[in-house]
């Protein structure tokens, strides 16, 4: 006769027959600590068999999550607000059948909420008379219970359907269900996050505008800075707020992986082709985080911006830090110090002015908001290195700096002590102490010895990113 308990007795079968490790030669199981042996089981497992182990216990928990969802709505069942104290979870000390199930789990409130959600959603019901009734969403009670899904599968599409119930074709939200249920067996979950959001907008076409409505609303920016300096940065946005930043951000990193990618196919390395001169190893989120700067300082450099003289980042160091090269600045709204050598990058770049003050901090000189380069440098520059001179990344998002600084260095301000770069790669090269030269038409990046033993100089700008100008011509 079946149980209640079949399916969680069915997955314990098939776990232990994929669990499939005999104890080592002179070693019984009780003589270890048991996390002692499950570590030495899993490590002689082949790669077969623990994929067979994963996928049998990945079955046996959304079994037994299936399973808790239906307990859970019982749970609720006899836990209605009209029997008051009367109602089990009150009865068990519990405010309602929520926090029972969240302190029986040992999970969040949430958690335990979308059990019972799921619970109600997908478990049978009966009538005033006594009568069985089919679950509400039976295609998803299905596919949930028989362990295809997960729970969290589950509460997404139930949620959903439930939401536009009151609109929808009941014929049509029916066809849906079965076709999100079938597709969350195959899937991820963020993959199926985007199907029921195609689904609800099929469902309910005169809801899509009230909802981007309701999500415009809610769009919001905050900056944080914590104890140790960082910034943070949280964000929700709606799709079209959201939309041109994804884009922006985007172009930049899939050009630099690109570069990268350029890297690993030319048998000459990091010297041919179209990649960085200098090797970058950042990580997808860093180098996202990089490319939000990068736009961010390409719209404060910006002349045409309406608030751009309002649009400036002041630093602030006093003289002998300049001078020396050792010790810190300040930045005007960030409590965090930062090193002489970001000093130097900073005041090189557009729409930072940098504050030098002497030994009683009083203004000593107070540098430029607007480009050190005149737009017609700029152009030349541009003309000449095609965009980052290091990277290749497109003219509108790089800055021209003085190789020789203007101030330190009395570099002055000039065609063979300018090149464009974008910060990402400035800020690797300042770090890793190379050199730039530049030859007429040509940049070379020379190696810092670490790099390169024999410093051999590496060919930028457009001279090496872009096509020659007599290749193809009339």
């Amino acid at each position: 006769m079946s149980t209640a308990l079949e399916p969680l007795e069915n997955g314990l079968a098939l776990l232990r027959a994929a669990w499939k490790v005999a104890p080592p030669d002179g070693v019984h199981r009780g003589s270890a600590d048991s996390s002692d042996v499950t570590q030495s089981e899993l490590e002689r497992m082949t790669d077969s068999e623990l994929v067979g182990a994963t996928d049998a216990l990945a079955k046996l928990a959304r079994d037994v999550q299936a399973m808790l969802t239906r307990v859970a709505a019982e749970v609720a069942h006899r836990s209605p607000a009209e029997l008051g104290k009367d109602g089990l979870a009150k009865k068990q000390g519990f405010l309602n059948p929520a926090r029972m199930v969240a302190a029986s789990t040992g999970g969040s409130i949430a958690t335990a909420t979308r059990l019972l959600s799921v619970g109600r959603a997908t478990s049978t019901r009966r009538s005033l008379l006594g009568e069985p009734l089919p679950a509400p969403h039976p295609h998803v009670a299905r596919a949930l219970h028989d362990g295809e899904i997960s729970v969290d599968a589950a509460a997404a599409i139930t949620s959903m359907l439930d939401r536009v119930s009151a609109r929808a074709d009941a014929g049509r939200a029916d066809a849906v269900e079965q076709t999100l249920a079938e597709r969350a067996a195959d899937i991820p979950l963020d993959l199926l996050y985007r199907v029921i959001r195609e689904a609800e907008a099929r469902l309910d076409q005169d809801g899509v505008a009230p909802r981007e409505e309701e999500l415009r609303a809610d769009r919001s920016l905050n900056f944080r800075q914590d104890h140790n300096g960082m910034v943070h940065l949280s964000a929700r946005l709606d799709p079209e707020t959201a939309a041109p930043i994804k884009a922006a951000v985007e172009a930049i990193v899939t050009h630099t992986i690109r570069s990268r990618r350029a890297a690993h196919e030319n048998a000459g390395g990091v010297a041919d082709g179209a990649a960085p001169i200098v090797p970058d190893d950042r990580t997808i989120p860093q180098l996202q985080a990089d490319a939000l700067a990068v736009i961010a300082r390409h719209v404060i450099g910006c002349t045409r911006m309406p608030s751009t003289p309002s649009m400036a980042v002041v630093v602030r160091a006093e003289l002998d830090v300049l001078t020396a090269g050792v010790g810190h600045a300040s930045i005007d709204g960030l409590d965090q110090p930062v090193s002489a050598s970001t000093l130097r990058k900073m005041a090189a770049s557009a729409g930072v002015i940098p504050a030098i003050l002497d030994g009683e901090t009083l203004p000593l000189d107070l540098g430029r908001a607007s480009r050190l380069f005149s737009w017609a440098q700029r152009v030349a520059l541009g003309e000449r290195d095609g965009g980052c001179a290091c990277c290749g990344l497109d003219v509108a998002y790089v800055e021209a700096h003085h190789i020789d600084w203007w101030k330190r260095d009395t570099g002055p301000t000039d065609l063979d002590n300018g090149v464009l770069l974008c910060p990402p790669c400035h800020t690797r090269i300042h770090q890793d102490g190379w050199v730039i030269d530049v030859h007429g038409s040509e940049v070379w990046f020379i190696p810092p010895p670490h790099v390169d033993s024999q410093q051999k100089p590496r060919l930028g700008g457009r001279a090496r990113f872009g096509m020659p100008r007599d290749v193809g011509a009339a």
